[in-house]
């Protein structure tokens, strides 16, 4: 049962990943109508059908293919998602040959106390001679 919810996990990671929606997968037969369309209308295989819809050959099929703009619209995959990171670090070096950096952190009265509540079941007189290690 481990191993099917590991694998599901790492699928959904993968499928994230590589931007996968949901409604992509439901217009996958709008993909395989299209395809079909190219093979009969142009005799095109499904690796130019990809290169000319997702490739590099879309701009220049999109310039000659005005009619088909609607059809192209409902295709998966066109959706365009841009994600921006933006990291700074800023190190400040106004004296780089001194090593020694001084850092005062304030001095806050300590907010925990010890309370010792093990008992022990066998009584131990109050006085009891040293003991040698």
């Amino acid at each position: 049962m481990t191993k099917l919810v590991a694998i599901f996990i790492s699928s959904l990671l993968l499928i994230q990943s590589l931007n996968i929606r949901f409604d992509d997968l439901l217009e996958l037969d709008q993909l395989i109508e299209h395809a079909r369309f190219h093979t009969q209308e142009y005799g095109d295989n499904f690796f130019v059908f990809i290169s000319k819809h997702y490739g590099e050959l879309k701009a220049e099929h999109s310039r000659q293919h005005q009619e088909e703009r609607k059809d192209h619209e409902r295709l998966p995959f066109q959706h365009l998602n841009h994600t921006v990171a933006l990291s700074a670090f800023i190190l400040n070096q106004s004296n780089p040959d001194s090593s020694d950096v001084e850092f005062s952190l304030p001095h806050n009265a300590p907010n925990f106390f010890y309370l010792d509540t093990y008992l022990s079941l066998e009584k131990e007189a109050p006085f009891q001679p040293p003991r040698f290690a």
